[in-house]
């Protein structure tokens, strides 16, 4: 970890908190609404599962009536009455659905572990996205460093180069040369301060904060080889690899909900009891004319469709072509996964040979500027010497930071591709 970085380029100074990448982290996820929007249906599958799960349960239901007819009924030579209230009792257990209930509730409780794996992954997405967010306004910083810098040097030339002309040791060649030179860097100093103002907004839009509010991060200039093989990332990713338990899961419930539409091919049984009582009057207590003021019945339900024109065959060949997309979407998944996996791998291997590479051409670089400045003074080296010296000194560190940076955000990729969650 280096210095504490602060990033307003246009907002007034004042006192902030420094955020590390782990505390970014955790603020991304507590802010995010996608995570939110996830766990949320994380509670309506729990809420699915318990509503299957009712199905196996007996159902009580109550029927109040009332019934007027325009003359009395005659049974058995008793004359009826006109009007009859009823209240009937009735208990439902179902006993065969054809395995539905089964098969529903099962098809519900693969939902609830879809929907809990998704959460995961959600929140695997938001780690990466904070790390490539925190670590792109690093490299932003840095391009905004460099292109100050540059000013500075090409202002500092700029003045050398006039003062020789103005006593005749130049000629007025090197000095506007000297004075588009640092016009240049202006304009790139100028994109500088807005590519960093917008990572600085990325990073606030990250967080759900106003774009305007002042961001101070750890500087973080020192970088952690990655000591691992490409089949240890490809056995990581078989290990850890969220979406292949989710395709798994989709295929057992594209099995199960083919089961279901099996269901038609057996009858349902019901069990229904029932205790009804009648009455003249509204608190049906028996009255004139009622033969049966109260009683009971239990009644066996065998009910089968057993013609609908090809309608559960074609919902099973449906369901059968749907098992076999799922299977096949699995398989596409694993491609894609070890595919993201290699390029990660090699990306990340790329930005690590650059660092190593670049490191040492920086202070070399560096040299070489001080060298032909020095000697552009001595009146032995040329301005555009001077300024190709800057040029390349300018490039190099550029190129060292982007590698750096890059190198974090590859390697970051890399732990997503093999669904490792790492905080840091």
């Amino acid at each position: 970890m280096g210095l504490a970085l602060t990033f307003s380029v246009f907002a007034a100074e004042k006192s902030v908190e420094i955020l590390t990448l782990k505390q970014t982290i955790a603020s991304a996820l507590k802010a995010n609404i996608g995570l939110q929007s996830s766990q949320e249906g994380t509670k309506a599958a729990q809420a699915t599962q318990k509503e299957q799960q009712t199905l196996f349960l007996p159902t009580f239901n109550v029927t109040y009536k009332f019934n007027r007819d325009d003359e009395a009924s005659s049974i058995g030579g008793l004359l009826g009455s006109k009007r009859e209230y009823s209240l009937i009792t009735t208990v439902t257990q179902p006993i065969f659905t054809g395995f539905a209930n089964l098969n529903q509730y099962k098809i519900a409780s693969l939902g609830l572990d879809v929907a809990e794996i998704n959460e995961k992954l959600i929140r695997q997405d938001i780690i990466y996205n904070a790390k490539k967010i925190y670590f792109s306004l690093l490299e932003a910083h840095k391009m905004f460093d460099v292109a100050q810098k540059t000013v500075t040097q090409l202002q500092a030339h700029k003045e050398v180069a006039q003062n020789y002309y103005q006593v005749g040791m130049t000629p007025l060649n090197d000095f506007l040369q000297a004075q588009v030179e640092q016009a240049n860097a202006e304009q790139e100093l100028i994109v500088a301060k807005n590519d960093l103002e917008n990572a600085a907004s990325d990073f606030n839009i990250l967080l759900r904060r106003p774009l305007d509010t002042p961001v101070k991060i750890d500087d973080i200039t020192d970088y952690f080889s990655f000591k691992q093989d490409l089949d240890y990332c490809f056995s990581e990713a078989d290990k850890n690899r969220l979406e292949i338990k989710v395709a798994a899961l989709e295929v057992e419930i594209a099995e199960k909900e083919l089961k279901l539409a099996r269901k038609d091919y057996y009858p349902s049984i019901d069990l229904k009891g029932s205790y009804f009582n009648n009455g003249t009057d509204w608190d049906v207590d028996g009255g004139a004319g009622i033969t049966d003021p109260s009683g009971w019945n239990i009644l066996a339900t065998a009910s089968w469709n057993f013609w609908e024109w090809g309608r559960t065959s074609y919902g099973i060949h449906e369901k059968q072509s749907r098992l076999s997309q799922a299977r096949l979407q699995k398989t596409e998944i694993l491609d894609n996964i070890y595919l993201q996996v290699k390029k990660a791998y090699l990306k990340t291997q790329e930005a690590e040979k650059a660092i190593i590479t670049v490191k040492q051409a920086v202070e070399q670089a560096k040299e070489n500027f001080r060298i032909n400045e020095e000697r552009y003074k001595a009146q032995v080296a040329t301005s555009t010497d001077v300024l190709d010296a800057q040029t390349l000194l300018a490039k190099t560190i550029t190129n060292y930071y982007k590698a750096l940076y890059a190198f974090e955000i590859s390697k970051a990729a890399l732990y997503r591709a093999m669904g490792q969650e790492l905080m840091e």
